[in-house]
């Protein structure tokens, strides 16, 4: 099988050929036709995350080279071991790519993503950037039917993630506006599940005056430009404090915003890792009292929620560009510089 695989880090990703896996047991080998590019991808890449004051977290242990990136996948079933059940050779399918061990306490409940074991694909094991993957059991084979292929896969990632960080947010909007901080692939995710969920007012923060005026088009109550000196009197003006604010950035200038704008009893959820530090004076947690709350995709069982949300035609789609598997380096680059509207898919 082809791939487009990381063979050191720090530098393009090389074109690289692999024997296509055969399944045994429960295992499912899908042949890709769709996968996203995802920002955390460039953080695999170059192997750290930013901590602040040039502190980076290494995430290069445990990951043998040549390694296969992408985790955002959608394809076909085109071979089953022979305990692989309740699924058939031919269907179209997304991968749920957040896999635990199945078996501790936090997998049993249905939070297999926040399982200390980690078997994710793309992140700690093969993933989408190639012509197929192999998935360890059929539960992780989610049905697509009725669902452009070209987002399916994105569910997986943006979807999720955007989904799971808009449920916690939702619980702490109690009439005041919510506010999305980026307008990226995850937050004009996040705007349109917004819009199908939550009937008060939404508003967006991006420093980008494309993004905004995409965010606008797409029904966002009010814009706002963050790197503006007078952005938070901008938005107390306009539509007043929000009850809860969604960093899909994840910089400090980007929490510093969030939390200035959330009013008393506010509710910050970051999803972003664009990464750097945060601090804020210790008496405000009690003097304007807020919560930081971080958060990281969602279950299984979220995800074939927001398919069927996205099937029932709830949630308009959001801008998709394709490209060849070839044309990967290139589509990480326009990421990594900022210049991708909504999200960017591999095809095989």
């Amino acid at each position: 099988m082809k791939r487009q695989s990381l063979t050191a880090y720090g530098t393009a990703l090389q074109a690289t050929q692999a024997e296509t896996p055969t399944p045994t047991g429960t295992q499912v080998v899908v042949k890709i036709s769709h996968c996203g590019v995802c920002h955390s991808d460039l953080h695999m890449i170059d192997g750290y995350f930013d901590l602040g004051d040039d502190r980076k977290l290494d995430v290069t242990a445990g990951r043998k080279l040549p390694f296969t990136l992408g985790h955002e996948i959608a394809g076909d079933i085109v071979a089953v071991g022979s305990d692989a059940k309740n699924v058939n050779i031919g269907d179209a399918c997304a991968v749920y790519p957040w896999i635990g061990c199945g078996e501790c306490e936090r997998c049993v409940e249905g939070d297999e993503h926040l399982c200390n074991t980690t078997h994710h694909l793309g992140i700690t094991v093969d993933g989408g950037y190639a012509s197929h993957v192999l998935v360890p059991h059929p539960r992780y084979i989610l049905d697509i039917s009725g669902i452009d292929r070209k987002i399916a896969g994105s569910l997986m990632c943006s979807g999720i993630t955007a989904f799971g960080a808009l449920k916690k947010a939702l619980g702490n909007v109690r009439g005041g506006p919510l506010m999305i901080v980026g307008a990226g692939g995850v937050g004009m995710m996040g705007l349109q599940l917004a819009k199908a969920l939550h009937d008060g007012p939404i508003a967006v923060a991006d420093i980008s005056a494309e993004k905004r005026e995409a965010a606008t088009k797409a029904g966002a109550d009010y814009v706002f430009d963050p790197s503006e000196a007078s952005a938070r009197k901008a938005v107390f003006k306009s539509c007043g404090a929000c009850d809860a604010a969604i960093d899909f950035v994840g910089a400090e200038g980007s929490l510093k915003f969030s939390q200035s704008v959330v009013g008393k009893a506010g509710l910050i959820v970051v999803a972003g890792l664009l990464g750097g530090k945060f601090s804020t004076p210790v008496p405000m947690f009690a003097l304007k009292p807020f919560s930081i709350h971080g958060t990281f995709v969602a279950s299984l069982n979220d995800a074939r929620e927001l398919l069927d949300l996205v099937r029932e035609g709830k949630i308009a789609p959001i801008p998709v560009q394709t490209r060849p598997l070839e044309e990967a380096n290139q589509a990480l680059d326009d990421l990594r510089a900022g210049k991708v509207m909504g999200r960017v898919v591999l095809m095989p």
